[in-house]
């Protein structure tokens, strides 16, 4: 490698860490972490449910836990794509 690329590479390296490339990611797409907590919520919630789940078999209840996890993450994926429609198409002026 030449020192123009290997000073490039560190520049961005050290520029950007992971944090603020996790933020940067939020802003951009702001239904991403919705998704994300709605996701460990439900699981969450199933991880409780499963001490007190009463006579229903375990594969029932997981199978419950799986549809509504992946429920709530294709739900905010519907609705990041709707908002990022309505911002693009809806409140851009015409040009």
């Amino acid at each position: 490698m030449s020192s123009s690329q290997e000073s490039v590479f560190s520049e961005y390296e050290t520029e950007t860490s992971q944090t603020s490339k996790l933020l940067r990611k939020f802003k951009e797409t702001p239904f991403v972490p919705i998704g994300m907590a709605g996701f460990a919520m439900v699981v969450g919630y199933g991880l409780y449910r499963l001490k007190h789940r009463g006579d229903m078999k375990m594969s029932l209840h997981l199978i419950h836990m799986r549809v509504a996890a992946q429920g709530f993450v294709v739900g905010a994926i519907t609705c990041g794509v709707l908002y990022s429609m309505l911002r693009e198409y809806m409140v851009k002026p015409k040009e």
